[in-house]
């Protein structure tokens, strides 16, 4: 689409939000849209948009699964939240919690640098040491088991199996960050190189994703998990996940790109009930698109205000988007 054609737009759907400070995190717990702040603070999006501090310094990571939030921070702590109990603490230490992960099944995990701290909810906390830092976790969509990225592949652990060594997936290089496939056969990591890497569970084969003019900084499984959407390019790259050999040997598909090559995709979010991706930009620019033809919907006019975070409740019908520069926005749709 060039930039002379006219999308339609749902503009007048969103409400403006000032949060003040960068936002990095935006979630939807029921239908109650939060905001996180960097510097330690959540927005709840209601009739008073309360302010809510969880944390005594910056929000490092956080973690949804529709109902409550985790947030990890610089203070050593990991915090729940919830609309309905607040905020309660689930752990305090003197280390940086630098990565925080949430299962479906009430499953709970944190990084603090080479330890991986993981806890069923039902019984005590479990650890793991590593040979360097987490630099991203991942439940299983089943079960209570866990993926880690960190320098040189993943490893995959199961907490409750004492005695048990865990997996490794092993690659050269820096893997920043981790994706477990819906139907649990996939593992995919993002890496320091503009590239991703992946693993088919059944048998170890290797999946290399390249040809990234940016480092890739957001995953999104889209509806049905029959593909991953990815940012890092000037449109949104999605891999296809759907047949056995997941996207070895096939192209990718390529919607909502930007006006001009120069700007690129920073965030991805793919809706939970239908396959349409929304996709934020370095210039603030927020597409809704449908993959199926790459028909666009336009959520936000570009601004130069990069786009941080974006999230849909587990129903679709409300969006949140935050920036770099403190902007906020709730849809309903």
């Amino acid at each position: 689409m060039t930039a002379s054609m006219k999308r339609a737009s749902v503009r007048d759907r969103v409400r403006a939000i000032d949060a003040g400070e960068a936002v990095v995190g935006t979630h939807v717990l029921g239908q109650t849209p939060i905001i996180v702040t960097a510097l330690g603070e959540i927005i709840v999006v209601d009739e008073s948009d309360a302010r809510v501090t969880l944390h005594d310094g910056a929000i490092l990571d956080t973690a949804s699964d529709g109902t409550s939030l985790i947030t990890g921070g610089d203070d050593g702590r990991v915090m729940r939240f919830s609309p309905k109990s607040g905020p309660s603490l689930i752990a305090e230490g003197r280390a940086w919690v630098d990565r925080v992960a949430l299962s479906s099944n009430g499953g709970i995990a944190w990084s603090t640098g080479k330890i991986v701290h993981a806890t069923d909810g039902k019984g005590e906390v479990r650890t793991l040491s590593l040979a360097s830092s987490a630099s991203g976790l991942a439940f299983f969509p089943k079960g209570f088991r866990l993926a880690i990225s960190h320098y040189m592949g993943a490893t995959l652990w199961f907490p409750n199996m004492t005695g048990a060594a865990p997996q490794k997936l092993e690659w050269k290089g820096s893997h920043t960050g981790v994706e477990v496939s819906p139907d649990a056969r996939f593992v995919v990591t993002t890496m320091q190189e503009s590239q991703l890497h992946g693993w088919r569970l059944e048998d170890g084969q290797h999946m290399r994703m390249s040809g990234y003019p940016a480092k890739v900084r957001s995953m999104s499984w889209t509806h049905g998990g029959k593909f991953l959407a990815t940012s890092g390019s000037a449109e949104a790259i999605l891999w296809p996940f759907s047949g056995k050999t997941g996207p070895m040997g096939q192209s990718p598909t390529m919607i909502a790109p930007s006006a001009s090559a120069a700007m690129r995709v920073t965030t991805v979010a793919g809706h939970p009930q239908t396959e349409v991706v929304a996709t934020g930009f370095t210039d603030g620019l927020i597409l809704l698109a449908r993959i199926s033809d790459g028909a666009e919907i336009l959520l936000r006019e570009p601004d130069g205000d990069p786009i941080s975070a974006l999230a849909w409740s587990r129903d679709g019908k409300t969006f949140v988007f935050g920036t770099e520069g403190g902007k906020a926005g709730v849809a309903s749709l």
